[in-house]
Formats: structure tokens, C-alpha cells, sequence
């Protein structure tokens, strides 16, 4: 069985104002396409993708990433 790898970027983007996925993309440096592929769990996003999207919502990257 494969783990899957689950995020909680829409609520954290709720959260941090309702920021939309194409300003988050912009703070990070990536498209949009790949943070709603990320968010619909398509596309795991790099070690250093992921440190970026914790930075942007001052946590863990675990309080964004989890496994299932």
C-alpha cells in the first residue's frame, strides 16, 4: 500500500485571509497550476517548495504535509 501525501494548504490560505492560490504562488515562486495541483494531492511538491510554503504560513511543514 502507498502512503499518500495529504496538505491543508486550502485551509491555511483561508486562514491567512483567504489569500488565493495565485498569491500564494507568487510568494512562493511557483505557478498557480502548481498549487492547485498540490492542493488536489497531484503533485508532491519539492523539499524546498515545502519549506517555502511553511516559511509563507509560519509553521512546520508537518502542519501542512501529512501522510495517510
Amino acid at each position: 500500500m502507498q502512503d499518500i501525501l495529504e496538505n491543508d494548504l486550502k485551509i491555511l490560505r483561508a486562514k491567512k485571509g483567504g489569500i488565493t492560490q495565485a498569491e500564494l504562488a507568487e510568494k512562493v515562486e511557483v505557478s498557480r497550476q502548481t498549487i492547485i495541483a498540490i492542493e488536489q494531492g497531484k503533485f508532491n511538491p519539492s523539499v524546498k517548495l515545502a519549506l517555502k510554503l511553511a516559511a509563507f504560513f509560519e509553521c512546520k511543514v508537518e502542519d501542512i504535509f501529512h501522510l495517510k
